[in-house]
């Protein structure tokens, strides 16, 4: 790995070979070292493979820095984040690649406040890291074993249902399809929406190290299964989650896979009505979301702040400057009264309250936003290629409205294109839409050819 270990969200790498035994040790010396002796750090993990042996290293190579290690075993990132929060921990770590496929494992660093930690804390960390400033604490320090946390899990089911309970009182139910992919969501989407009254249909709901079900990353191709069983079993909704459970992509009653953003921007004008969420009316999301969140919340008032890609920049900034909610078109969302990360479990709790309180249907909410056609793809690229893209596309759309916070996001009339590094892996995200499928095919030729000719890049796999 290059001198900066942190990417969009955590350190990420394929088993044996990026992310090793040697590597993870180490880290989390540095990590230890970084929160000082006797700091208290919470320890949990998702379902991919490696997870628990990740957790014995983490956990050795915290306490031989002097840091009071808990255990708290397989749960969602949200889960643990909450768990930190709640109970006076100075940190958490989480092992988890998140989104990333299944040979991916990773480390994700929690702060006290329960957030992922900012960059000049990742950077604290990488330092010590590089240098190997360790502070190995003599034997007789390391008679206290590792203690474990067993209530994570109910906890942050209880706090759930009780954030929404209040305002998801009508109705009762509903069939909701849940594809937790095998990943850490299978102890607990289920029960969340259980206990508020719904009828949920579990798909993929068992502990998969291997993700043989289908791949981590929720999408419209992974989607598929769970999208016809949504359509076939006349669901109110669907949700597929991550991983780690930090995400929730939405199917709708019509069996339609929809982006974070879409979801995002429904929920969002609906906190804002209802009054459920106190602060300014602002939403924060990342330049990789569509325009049509500013389509749909402007006219209600709410102002949209565009932030650069990655769930920790977002969290900070709507708990810096307030707000009323934060997402991501990556099916992340974030609801200020329950915390401010991204939560897989409590937006399929709120969609549910959303429901039951407008009494209507996903799909004719979703058909009243503003229409575009959206592609995402990514393509095979070291980062001096994925920056050569960025500047090609400045050269090729000159003129254009342009953010150029996170690579280059273009805006124009009937169109948006946003190319970007990827934070996670070594490839270059192209995202984009346009107003019907035609025109966002040619504009996707346009961006590839121009990318392929100006730096040499080859069209790979879809994101």
């Amino acid at each position: 790995m290059s001198k900066r270990l942190f990417g969009t969200d955590g350190v990420r790498g394929v088993i044996g070979s990026e992310l090793t035994p040697e590597f993870v040790l180490r880290l989390a010396r540095a990590i230890g070292a970084y929160f000082g002796r006797g700091s208290r750090i919470l320890v949990g993990r998702d379902t991919r493979s490696g997870g628990e042996l990740f957790e014995g290293i983490v956990a050795a190579g915290l306490a031989f820095e002097g840091v009071d290690v808990y255990l708290a075993g397989v749960l969602p990132t949200p889960a643990l984040q909450l768990y930190v929060r709640d109970h006076g921990f100075d940190g958490g770590v989480m092992i988890t690649a998140s989104h990333n496929p299944p040979e991916y494992n990773g480390v994700k660093v929690v702060g006290g406040d329960g957030v992922e930690v900012p960059r000049d804390v990742e950077e604290g960390i990488e330092a010590l890291f590089w240098e190997g400033k360790f502070h190995t604490v003599e034997w007789r320090g390391l008679a206290r074993q590792p203690r474990r946390v067993y209530d994570a899990i109910d906890y942050y089911i209880s706090k759930v249902v009780d954030a929404v309970s209040a305002y998801s009182g009508r109705g009762g139910g509903e069939r909701i399809v849940v594809d937790c992919g095998g990943g850490a969501t299978s102890f607990t989407t289920i029960e969340i929406l259980k206990r508020l009254g719904a009828s949920p249909i579990p798909l993929s709901c068992n502990p998969d190290p291997l993700f043989t079900a289908r791949e981590p990353e929720p999408t419209p191709d992974t989607l598929a299964p769970a999208a016809s069983l949504a359509r076939s079993s006349g669901a109110a909704f669907g949700v597929g989650h991550d991983a780690d459970g930090d995400r929730a992509i939405v199917i709708d009653d019509k069996g339609r896979v929809v982006w974070g953003d879409r979801s995002g921007a429904l929920l969002a004008g609906f906190v804002a009505e209802a009054g459920l969420v106190k602060g300014p009316l602002k939403v924060y999301t990342g330049v990789s979301s569509s325009i049509v969140v500013e389509d749909y919340l402007r006219p209600r008032g709410i102002e949209v702040v565009w932030t650069p890609v990655g769930a920790p920049i977002i969290a900070r900034a709507i708990l810096g400057m307030g707000g009323i909610a934060a997402f991501e078109e990556n099916g992340g969302y974030m609801h200020p009264p329950h915390q401010y990360v991204r939560d897989g479990g409590m937006k399929a709790a709120l969609l549910l309250a959303m429901l039951r309180a407008t009494g209507e249907k996903l799909s004719s909410m979703l058909d009243k936003l503003p229409s575009y056609h959206p592609i995402k793809t990514k393509i095979p690229a070291s980062r001096e290629e994925a920056l050569c893209a960025v500047e090609a596309v400045k050269r090729e759309f000159r003129g254009e409205r342009m953010v150029t916070i996170d690579g280059v996001k273009v805006i124009a009339d009937g169109y948006w294109v946003l190319v970007r590094p990827s934070g996670t892996e070594p490839v270059v995200r192209v995202m984009l839409e346009a107003r019907s499928e035609e025109e966002a095919k040619a504009l996707l030729e346009r961006v590839l050819r121009v990318i392929k000719d100006k730096c040499g890049i080859q069209p790979g796999g879809k994101a």
